[in-house]
């Protein structure tokens, strides 16, 4: 009985380090992925339909006029660079769209790092996590928000050569993002939970 005892044991034990060798090799390209990536964020200033349409004007205008600053990025941090240098420009692409469209709302244009929860996108999704993004406000920045891939641009406009995930990311991290929902969907809900941890935490520290 003992002995039947030990073995149930060493399975389990088994199983959780197998599962977490698993769940933690899922993690590491989770986070190799967010350190791919440049998001672009945009606020609305809230939730009325108007506001909803607004947002999604200044989206187009964005996703036509900006991806040009990433031209010549070989990567997410020089992305980032490029957009930070010409923040006046962005500002001031969102300001004349907020004015075509009949409003006078203020607007800010920032790079920042965020946490993003998981989110899906057409034929791919990007895991929870920390994200450096190109983060648009609109007024009082109190309405839903809308998110894309920036950099890479996967986001530009469906008549772009956009380019592929499988061309612009790893093997392993393509297979990941692209990977049918069932296969991974306890993994990208744990990953999330376990991000929000960290976030939380991160933030004790930082308001220290």
């Amino acid at each position: 009985m003992q002995k039947m005892k030990r073995v149930e044991i060493a399975i389990a034990v088994g199983l959780i380090a197998a599962i977490l060798v698993c769940f933690t090799g899922f993690a590491k390209t989770s986070e190799e992925i967010s350190q791919d990536v440049l998001r672009l964020h945009i606020l609305a200033n809230s939730d009325s339909a108007e506001d909803q349409a607004l947002k999604l004007a200044v989206r187009d205008r964005l996703l036509a006029d900006v991806p040009e600053l990433f031209a010549e990025a070989k990567d997410r941090d020089s992305a980032a660079a490029a957009a930070q240098e010409r923040l006046d420009e962005i500002r001031a692409i969102v300001t004349d769209e907020i004015a075509r469209q009949g409003y006078d709302y203020t607007c800010d244009a920032q790079i920042v790092d965020m946490y993003f929860n998981t989110r899906e996108y057409d034929d791919f999704a990007m895991p929870a996590g920390n994200y450096r993004a190109l983060r648009v406000t609109i007024g009082a920045a109190e309405g839903k928000n809308w998110w894309c891939v920036m950099f890479p641009p996967l986001c530009l406009p469906s008549a772009a050569e956009a380019p592929t995930v499988e061309e612009s990311f790893s093997a392993q991290e393509a297979e990941l993002m692209q990977a049918p929902e069932p296969q991974y969907e306890v993994k990208f809900k744990t990953l999330e939970v376990w991000e929000k941890v960290k976030d939380t935490v991160r933030g004790w520290f930082d308001g220290e």
